[in-house]
């Protein structure tokens, strides 16, 4: 229905047309900051083998103690955003500090060799100031999208699907940039992928500042984001401001260090929030049972995504390692780099997200419940991994296989994330009552977080040269039995959570 039929008359010329342009600059803006992600993500695992010479089982251990460290802060840059900074100031000053972090990295890859002491100090530096902004930037920018359009704007669901395009984009720029210039085969080029992470970072950042003033309104046309006026009043010195964000960032860098280095604590962390959560939940006596019992689902669907994200971001870790070493990726006039198979994904998400919302509308009445969605998207995953646990069978030392089994692998992949990860917060929303809101967000957050650092810890178990790794009773003497065991425990998280989806799906619509 056009919007003039909808309005009164002398409302026509105020109709909106299309989408408000701050969606654009948003979407700018996140492109740019995914391409920084995604890009260093792409090469960190091999600059921290091929260039600082860490051991795979370290560099899997670390990069899972960062990915999971970057789920965590955004619960302390969103409480800050909505209690003093607002969203503005938070993306301005996250983005920044990010592109510092990446600069830091640029030293560091620039000094590894000459001075070895400085190069490890200011890696941990960068990684904690990427940490850092991450957590100020992430939770504010999705943020910011639903409030360009007015309360129960039909445009609405487009404007995510444009803005997650962005992401996607960026998602699928990043590893192809920075892997160009950086992951050569020279580790002394590694700098540059650093170097052009920090470039769109600050690039996103200026698009932002420049435009946000003109564009980023909501429908009245004021300004989105600004400080909350209860502390717009409160003048705090720019000097005390800058510490804290130091403090902060120096805090990042620690947190990283210590479980790294000195004693790997996250897992312990993450466990006792979620228990400590749970606790506080529970026993709050102002809940009803049927309240309590969709938060359980809440926790229930949290705990089968951990399965799920931990195998998924393999691609940051041991599947890196599997396309440099054991994936042919010679073609003869060019070789392919191990970095430019992260952008896998992104690219079949903007190829696959419009078939898969064409399939779930044509099924109509017949759409699977969203437990059901989320119990398909692991065996997707189980799938996937079924696939390349195939490509690598029976394969002799030193043998490298077809490029095709990795790019199958990340279509089912991606395939799994489709029915599972779209609907995870929308899940966390309608589930959560008012009062708990906030906390069920952070519970969603920490698996996530959850899921990160336990992806480290499997990939630190590639078989690595001839080692022979146990998981639990299960040793892997070769790449087979390493894909083996992700299909096994996607597959039996899959089958246990499509058991589950009657009594979850009759929970999460119970009246009384």
């Amino acid at each position: 229905m056009d919007q003039s039929e909808i309005l009164k008359p002398e409302q026509i010329h105020d109709a909106p047309k299309g989408h408000p342009k701050g969606l654009y600059v948003l979407f700018a803006t996140e492109m740019w900051e995914r391409f920084n992600y995604y890009g260093m993500r792409a090469i960190l695992v091999l600059f921290m083998t091929k260039a600082l010479l860490f051991d795979k089982a370290f560099a899997s251990n670390l990069y899972g103690s960062y990915t999971g460290l970057v789920f965590l802060t955004p619960l302390i840059g969103g409480f800050v955003a909505d209690k003093y900074w607002g969203n503005r100031r938070s993306i301005i000053t996250g983005g920044l500090l990010m592109a510092l972090g990446e600069l830091l990295m640029f030293a560091c890859a620039s000094l590894y060799t000459s001075n070895a002491d400085v190069s490890t100090f200011l890696f941990f530096s960068g990684l904690g100031f990427m940490i850092a902004g991450n957590g100020f930037f992430k939770p504010n920018i999705s943020s910011m999208v639903g409030q360009l359009y007015p309360p129960a704007d039909k445009r609405l669901d487009a404007a995510y699907t444009i803005f997650y395009m962005g992401i996607n984009v960026g998602g699928a720029l990043g590893p192809f940039i920075c892997g160009y210039f950086g992951d050569t085969g020279n580790p002394a080029d590694f700098k540059w992928a650093f170097l052009a992470a920090a470039v769109a970072m600050v690039f996103g950042v200026v698009v932002f500042i420049n435009l946000k003033d003109k564009y980023v309104r909501g429908p009245e046309g004021a300004p989105l984001g600004m400080a909350p006026k209860s502390e717009t009043a409160k003048a705090v010195s720019p000097v005390l401001v800058y510490l804290a964000l130091l403090v902060f960032s120096g805090i990042c860098v620690a947190l990283l260090y210590i479980d790294a280095k000195v004693y790997s604590y996250l897992s312990y962390l993450m466990l006792f929030a979620v228990l400590g959560i749970a606790y506080m939940i529970f026993t709050d006596k102002t809940l009803i049972l049927i309240e309590k019992k969709k938060i359980l689902v809440i926790f229930i669907v949290a705990f089968f995504v951990v399965f799920f994200w931990s195998a998924f971001e393999q691609a940051g870790a041991s599947l890196t390692f599997f396309a440099e070493e054991s994936t042919q990726r010679d073609l003869g006039f060019f070789t392919v780099p191990a970095s430019w198979f992260s952008s896998l994904n992104s690219v079949f998400v903007v190829t696959f997200a419009p078939v898969f919302a064409w399939i779930w509308v044509k099924m109509g009445k017949k759409e699977p419940s969203a437990p059901t969605k989320m119990a398909l998207g692991l065996m997707l995953l189980a799938i996937g991994y079924y696939v390349i646990a195939i490509g690598v069978k029976d394969v002799g030392a030193g043998v490298k296989v077809s490029m095709m089994w990795l790019v199958g692998m990340y279509a089912f992949h991606t395939w799994g994330e489709l029915c599972l990860s779209p609907i995870g917060l929308s899940l966390v929303n309608k589930l959560s009552p008012l009062k708990f809101a906030s906390l069920l967000m952070a519970v969603w957050f920490l698996a996530n977080a959850v899921a990160n650092v336990l992806g480290g810890k499997l990939s630190s178990l590639y078989p690595d040269g001839g080692k022979v790794t146990v998981f639990m009773g299960y040793e892997m003497h070769n790449l087979n039995q390493f894909f083996m065991l992700f299909v096994v425990m996607a597959g039996v998280a899959s089958a246990l959570l499509f058991i589950l989806t009657k009594w979850l799906q009759k929970t999460m619509t119970a009246t009384s």
